[in-house]
């Protein structure tokens, strides 16, 4: 199986632009792809992307996906598990790191001060 990923070396990021709202997600919330791509059709691929909250910004429900998950939060503060008026939760620091499984329910999420997370989906291969 070949990885859906062109060679690239350290390289800057222009982190100014690129950004756009990822389909589902509620308007402050922006991702801007690094590498690869996903076809959540065909359920294939991997996609490395930064994933950004502005302050104030937060999720309503829990959801799931059917591809892994692997976030790390760079910097900023990420809340999981508030209602859907974007009250209580668990609130985690930068450098925190979590892993997803196909399928399992994780959020809802918010930023009181605004977030910048990595976040690596994959597929399994077949």
């Amino acid at each position: 199986m070949s990885v859906n990923k062109t060679h690239k070396e350290f390289h800057t990021l222009d982190l100014d632009a690129g950004w756009e709202v990822p389909e589902g997600y509620p308007e402050g919330i922006e991702q801007k792809i690094l590498s690869g791509s996903l076809d959540e059709t065909a359920h294939r691929g991997t996609r490395t992307r930064l994933l950004r909250f502005k302050p104030g910004v937060f999720t309503t429900a829990p959801f799931s996906h059917d591809y892994w998950e692997e976030v790390y939060l760079i910097s900023g503060d990420l809340t999981v598990g508030n209602d859907d008026k974007g009250e209580g939760g668990e609130a985690f620091p930068p450098h925190t790191y979590a892993v997803r499984p196909p399928h399992a329910k994780h959020g809802p999420f918010k930023s009181n001060e605004g977030a910048l997370l990595l976040e690596i989906h994959y597929y399994d291969p077949v």
